[in-house]
């Protein structure tokens, strides 16, 4: 896992509810910071575990995640809210059933690959969809939405979400993820040192600056 000095790699998914943390940890961070320092996204299949040959989530699929976990969870997301000034984050029951993120991945990878420059701003757009205003992101007609509210064309998204090369292409993504060793998300990479999770913005600095 190597990169040029003056980018960040971070693995993430967007229903992962510290992804949307860690980016706001992120971004504290590179406020800080007198240089510029670019965000290089990987995606990553947080359901991978649950996911069929066809594609689909297998919601029935026993992944080990009892509800004790997810009360951790709640916890762990609430302690963090508070600490990151992310009051506005929607709760995980508030938030639309049967999520999955492929798609909106899907349309991330094209916009990065297509139009880099502006996807930062559709990234954002995404997280904040889910996040903070419940809406359903593995939707079609919400993505394109998005994408047209962000500058970019819609049926342009909805296109790319349907083409079969470009979900291959996203699979190839996952499975290069987990050949780095990347194993949740998020996780930052910097000069071949890596951290996952929500880590403050201090942890980054020394992930990044070595102080």
């Amino acid at each position: 896992m190597t990169q040029n000095d003056d980018r960040i790699t971070v693995y993430s998914d967007y229903v992962c509810p510290f992804c949307y943390l860690g980016r706001r940890s992120l971004k504290e961070y590179l406020d800080r910071r007198d240089s510029t320092l670019q965000i290089d996204w990987k995606p990553f299949d947080l359901r991978s575990q649950k996911r069929g040959s066809d594609g689909d989530i297998d919601h029935s699929v026993d992944d080990g995640k009892d509800e004790a976990y997810f009360d951790q969870v709640r916890q762990n997301v609430t302690r963090l809210k508070t600490e990151y000034d992310a009051d506005e984050m929607l709760a995980f029951d508030d938030l639309p059933e049967n999520l999955d993120s492929f798609n909106a991945q899907v349309a991330s990878f094209y916009i990065d690959t297509e139009y880099p420059e502006q996807w930062l701003a559709f990234d954002e757009a995404i997280f904040e969809a889910l996040w903070v205003d419940g809406r359903d992101i593995g939707d079609v007609d919400v993505l394109a939405d998005i994408a047209d509210k962000t500058g970019l064309d819609g049926d342009e998204i909805r296109a790319a979400i349907s083409d079969e090369q470009l979900r291959d292409r996203l699979r190839e993504q996952f499975t290069e993820a987990q050949e780095d060793g990347v194993t949740g998300v998020p996780t930052f990479v910097y000069d071949g040192y890596g951290a996952r999770g929500a880590v403050p913005p201090a942890q980054l600095a020394r992930l990044v600056e070595g102080t």
